[in-house]
């Protein structure tokens, strides 16, 4: 019984990963099918001056490089709830850089794969995060792995910070009429 635990434990995290992977690839596909306009509504608010803080205090290094706090980097990024509109938006994101292949497919592709590995990192730096600070698990985790959550929100801020400014990039080149309306939005 004892050495079947790890058999049942792999197969059970390979369903939730196919799961999720069908889920995203049906909604993937339900956003290529809306107007432009209906996906930018789907955005959600973030804290862009405390969210670009933070992204670039870690994107861009200097001699005062520790002056953020980790107490002041989750306010920044607005706690919980940020963490959960970056989650929501970086789905968004990708969704309007997929939309830009209708007239500018190769550029759309190359940046939608760019913003795509962003996504990763952002969503696994929150499932990170989750794991990290739930009360049950706390108590059995080693104090080193507490450490980790101010990391884990850099990367949640830089990745979105990044998906952000390719997605802007994105627009600006290819197609500028929208472009105004992304950035007001975005």
């Amino acid at each position: 019984m004892h050495s079947a635990l790890p058999i049942v434990l792999i197969l059970g995290a390979s369903s939730v990963l196919i799961v999720k992977t069908g889920v995203s690839y049906f909604s993937a596909g339900h956003s290529a099918r809306m107007e432009w306009k209906d996906i930018v509504a789907k955005l959600q608010p973030v804290n862009l001056t405390g969210l670009g803080l933070v992204a670039r205090d870690f994107l861009e290094p200097s001699r005062d490089q520790l002056k953020l706090e980790p107490d002041e980097i989750w306010s920044l990024v607005g706690g919980w709830e940020g963490l959960k509109r970056m989650r929501a938006n970086a789905d968004v994101m990708l969704a309007l850089a997929a939309y830009t292949q209708r007239w500018n497919f190769e550029e759309g592709v190359i940046v939608g794969e760019r913003m795509r590995r962003d996504a990763l990192k952002l969503h696994r730096a929150v499932r990170h995060i989750q794991l990290h600070t739930r009360p049950a698990v706390m108590r059995f985790l080693p104090k080193r792995y507490w450490f980790n959550v101010p990391f884990e929100v850099h990367e949640v801020a830089s990745a979105y910070y990044l998906m952000r400014q390719r997605l802007l990039a994105l627009y600006e080149t290819s197609h500028s009429g929208l472009y105004p309306a992304l950035a007001a939005s975005i």
